[in-house]
């Protein structure tokens, strides 16, 4: 933007700065007079919560990076330190270790809305294969975060996963030798994890940000699948979606609050609250709750497959379950974006939804488990047909549904529905989606 078309904001030293740094134009235009479709519901909170969660991340993470010891001699008990002796220290570790749980709950609720909408089609691919971007990104930093306290599940933990690399032929030693700084889980190790574990939160930021302006260049997408048509389909997005969004983060916010302060050891491990003993494996080894469907998938691969073997399967079943996110805008072949229009679609999703939700409960359980003793059925086999379910919707529903599914007709516009014209309009199937 030239010198000659700035809109300085503001008056005094606001209107001084961005008349040389037009930052605050920037943010004028950017969110204030955003223009955003009028119907987004409670659902599209989470991106707002998401951006909250990970500053709060961010910030509990520097205060407790100044306590912290990455030593393996020294980094179990700089913990208890934290929790005893910090001014607050209890307070800033609760706050980081169940942030954590709660970022990947909101993460979760905010990939699985923009696949009940259909928010990865054209034109945001881009703007979906960032937001996966980011979902590894996070999944690294939580994992090396686990580790830090040096506690029995952080070490095992470590150990387990990573030896996985090892499956990878040719250069799987050399990759474990490389994470572990040496030949097994030791101080080395931990401190690259902890050195990981504060960069790339940061490296996340960026993405997020590349994220946020990959949205305002292709537009939000909304609960109908419908593109704006003009202004009577969109508001601004301040005062109404910064309110609406207020709103649900104190929900949010609420809730966090009551498990840090009444239930802060919910979601941890009773394990990880002993030293770390390369000497004592721990009866059942389990990440965190947020990892125990890839978990899940990873175990259930037991078997050869022709010339792989089962452990190396395993992996590239584990690590294709987060890489076919990448490619789902091409895999859904169907012109209309929002489950609301699409019946056999709609019903696939909730089914999905309930295998991950299976997927994770086999994860947190030992394999050899009986569900129902009478017919044999073990823990492992809820794992084969929930791994078999979970691929078989991505690699041969979805690509099926986009030619055989019929959708319902989509209203002419964003406006329509409110107005009282239902949902008639257009048939889905006459006209193809204009963009997404």
């Amino acid at each position: 933007m030239s010198a000659g078309n700035q809109q300085p904001v503001g008056n005094g030293l606001v209107k001084w700065i961005d008349s040389r740094l037009p930052v605050f134009s920037y943010l004028q235009k950017e969110y204030a007079e955003f223009q955003s479709p009028k119907n987004f519901n409670w659902f599209w909170n989470f991106g707002a919560i998401l951006t909250f969660m990970l500053v709060l991340m961010m910030i509990t993470g520097i205060f407790l990076a100044m306590q912290y010891q990455p030593n393996t001699d020294l980094a179990f008990d700089s913990v208890e330190r934290i929790m005893r002796d910090v001014n607050f220290g209890w307070l800033l570790r609760y706050m980081h270790a169940n942030g954590g749980t709660f970022f990947f709950i909101a993460v979760y609720i905010h990939i699985f809305r923009g696949m009940y909408y259909g928010s990865y089609k054209n034109p945001r691919e881009l703007l979906w294969i960032l937001g996966v971007v980011i979902l590894v990104l996070m999944m690294a930093t939580a994992f090396m975060g686990y580790v830090l306290p040096w506690g029995q599940m952080s070490f095992w933990g470590a150990t387990v996963i990573t030896n996985l690399f090892s499956a990878i032929p040719l250069v799987g030693d050399s990759i474990v030798t490389l994470l572990w700084g040496g030949f097994s889980v030791d101080n080395p190790t931990l401190n690259r994890f902890f050195a990981l574990h504060y960069l790339f939160p940061f490296l996340i930021f960026g993405v997020v940000i590349l994220h946020v302006i990959s949205l305002h260049v292709s537009g939000s997408n909304n609960p109908l699948g419908v593109d704006p048509k003009g202004p009577q389909d969109t508001v601004s997005f301040h005062p109404y979606y910064t309110m609406k969004d207020s709103a649900g983060l104190a929900i949010f916010v609420t809730v966090f609050a009551f498990f840090v302060f009444f239930a802060p050891n919910f979601f941890g491990e009773p394990e990880n609250y002993l030293p770390a003993a390369p000497l004592n494996t721990p009866a059942h080894i389990v990440p965190e709750w947020y990892f125990l469907p890839f978990f899940a998938i990873l175990r259930s691969i037991n078997f050869d497959i022709w010339f792989i073997e089962a452990k190396l399967g395993g992996v590239i079943a584990m690590f294709g379950a987060i890489f076919v996110l990448f490619i789902l805008p091409w895999l859904d072949k169907s012109p209309v974006r929002s489950a609301k229009f699409r019946p056999m679609y709609k019903w696939f999703f909730w089914i999905f939804l309930l295998d991950c939700l299976l997927l994770g409960w086999v994860g947190g359980r030992a394999p050899d488990d009986l569900v129902f003793e009478g017919l044999g059925l073990k823990v492992i086999h809820l794992g084969y047909l929930s791994t078999f379910w979970y691929f078989f919707h991505f690699l041969i529903l979805l690509p099926l549904l986009g030619v055989f599914e019929r959708p319902k007709p989509l209203p002419k516009s964003i406006s329509e529905p409110v107005l009282g014209g239902g949902t008639a309009g257009a048939s889905a199937t006459a006209k193809p989606m204009e963009k997404a």
